[in-house]
């Protein structure tokens, strides 16, 4: 199964959603990308998923561009906050949804606020995703 995670950024949620999705399941093919990538995955992204044992140290903010020309089973968009646009994905999909999240990189005040806004949106984003796994695990068995 092939999956596309949609973020404005690509720094934090749609980073996050793919390392829970490829931690769940190592026979899914995920992947994600952004608008207007930042350029970097947030370092406190990294950091708070390295909490759970996930790295994505490793992951890079990537165009949604360059993943256009393929087929994918599932889009999801993650991004929802009212000063965003949640992309539009034009390309080939079979099913594309919606489960979005508040940006963490918003969060404003000292490091442990900042933290813990991030942790809550990494445990608000664990859930939905493991619901997202499960449902669609369930339906293609």
């Amino acid at each position: 199964m092939k999956i596309l995670i949609l973020c404005t950024g690509n720094s934090c949620r749609s980073q996050m959603a793919e390392g829970f999705l490829k931690s769940f399941d190592d026979k899914l093919e995920v992947y994600s990308a952004g608008t207007k990538p930042s350029g970097f995955v947030h370092p406190n992204a990294v950091k708070v998923m390295s909490e759970l044992g996930i790295n994505i140290s490793k992951y890079i903010s990537k165009n949604l561009d360059s993943f256009l020309e393929y087929e994918w089973d599932y889009v999801i968009t993650v991004c929802d906050n009212a000063k965003e646009t949640c992309p539009v994905f034009t390309g080939n999909v079979v099913n594309k949804i919606h489960i979005g999240f508040e940006d963490p990189a918003d969060a404003e005040g000292s490091e442990e606020h900042v933290l813990n806004e991030f942790r809550k949106i990494r445990d608000e984003i664990k859930e939905k995703i493991k619901q997202f796994y499960v449902n669609v695990k369930f339906k293609s068995e």
